[in-house]
């Protein structure tokens, strides 16, 4: 077969493979391009047309293993740009993304879309003034788009400034945004606004968040956590259990994280049961062995299924996550032993409301908020003092820690 044979024949697979993309026949596009790749190995039109397929596909290692030398063969391919810097973006290759996306961007594919994922690239990359830049770009063209307005008032928020970042929030809202983030977003910031707004706080913050959050986080929680943030509610919150020299049968960690409490009481129970929201935690908490099993799922429903009896209930730091804390309570106590203890923290809140929704998106709570609970659901206060928590920005979150037991009864 001559040169001319083969590539005519190549030709012809690679017309094939367009007329199926065209026809959203992508499995079909993606064998055409292949057969004709085979035929001419490193032709930057086929491996473009193919790395493009495939990032529809979702096949993105694929796409980037072919997308990479056609946008070195043919540097003015702006689909191939695109089509790797989405693919980048899938992959968590955040700086590549940045990188490609640009590429796309300054030959002329300017949707915005492709806006919106260079500025979601450039977060993660903690770039928040190209990020803005980019956002801002994505809603002069697409005012409508609800997740660069959500995104755009997180930045600001961020910022310190929360009367722009409302009015983001509710453009957000507006255009379709995921309503629940966006309502808890907006209420963080209405509540740090001229006036200490506190009406329309949400009790809960959306689960997806959580879940979210810590799924992201898991990888580096506790280097992040202890050697950047200092935290230090889980030693200041057992000390005292532990000096105190109380043996636990059975102790309930909730929020467990990557396990760092269930590190510090075993030795002190017989028995560490576990829950987290985030499945990426959850592994982690595992495989550190302080925890007779670990519980993927939230923590007032691992509460309500608790048959044994439990003599001890820790949750240090985790309350700035779920906000009210009533239901809590309640299924505590009934499943407390007597004689048992609920010891946890919380970010320390001062005036009114008793609970407090604040731009970083934690809740804080008052004392009279606690002690209001406490004494509503049958426990007595043992100890409680204030102290430190984590630092933020390089100064210390106060925080209020509390160890209770159920109330004697009169």
């Amino acid at each position: 077969m001559t040169d001319t044979d083969t590539l005519e024949r190549a030709r012809g697979h690679f017309f094939d493979g367009n007329t199926h993309f065209e026809a959203g026949r992508l499995a079909e596009a993606r064998h055409s391009y292949q057969q004709a790749l085979a035929l001419v190995p490193g032709r930057p039109s086929v491996l473009a047309n193919l790395g493009v397929t495939e990032c529809r596909m979702g096949l993105w290692d694929e796409a980037v293993a072919h997308l990479a030398p056609a946008t070195v063969a043919d540097p003015a391919h702006r689909d191939a740009w695109v089509a790797l810097g989405l693919s980048h973006e899938a992959l968590g290759h955040w700086q590549a993304a940045v990188d490609a996306l640009r590429e796309g961007l300054h030959l002329g594919a300017g949707t915005p879309q492709l806006w919106l994922s260079l500025a979601l690239c450039q977060l993660h990359l903690e770039q928040p003034a190209p990020a803005l830049a980019s956002l801002d770009q994505a809603l002069a063209l697409d005012p409508t788009l609800g997740e660069a307005w959500s995104q755009r008032g997180g930045l600001l928020r961020d910022a310190g400034r929360f009367d722009e970042a409302a009015r983001c929030f509710e453009q957000a809202l507006t255009h379709g945004a995921d309503a629940d983030l966006n309502r808890f977003y907006l209420a963080s910031v209405r509540a740090s606004g001229a006036g200490g707004i506190d009406e329309g706080v949400p009790p809960q913050p959306p689960r997806a968040y959580v879940e979210s959050l810590f799924n992201e986080y898991a990888g580096d929680f506790q280097t992040h956590l202890v050697e950047q943030l200092n935290y230090q509610a889980h030693r200041t919150l057992l000390a005292p259990l532990r000096e105190s020299g109380r043996h636990f049968p059975l102790v309930l960690d909730l929020g467990c994280g990557t396990g760092l409490c269930g590190q510090i009481i075993r030795d002190r129970a017989d028995a560490v049961d576990g829950v987290d929201l985030a499945e990426a935690m959850v592994a982690r908490a595992r495989q550190g062995g302080a925890y007779r099993r670990v519980v993927h799922g939230d923590l007032l429903g691992f509460l309500r299924e608790q048959a044994e009896p439990v003599d001890l209930v820790i949750a240090a730091d985790v309350f700035i996550y779920v906000g009210a804390l009533d239901e809590v309570f309640a299924a505590v106590r009934s499943c407390l032993r007597p004689g048992g203890a609920l010891a946890f923290s919380v970010e320390l809140a001062s005036g009114e409301p008793g609970l407090q929704l604040r731009p970083s998106l934690r809740y804080a709570h008052t004392p009279a908020y606690v002690a209001h609970l406490a004494q509503a659901h049958g426990f007595q206060v043992r100890q409680q003092w204030q102290a430190p928590l984590r630092e933020d920005q390089r100064q210390p979150v106060m925080g209020l820690y509390v160890w209770l037991e159920p109330a004697l009864a009169a």
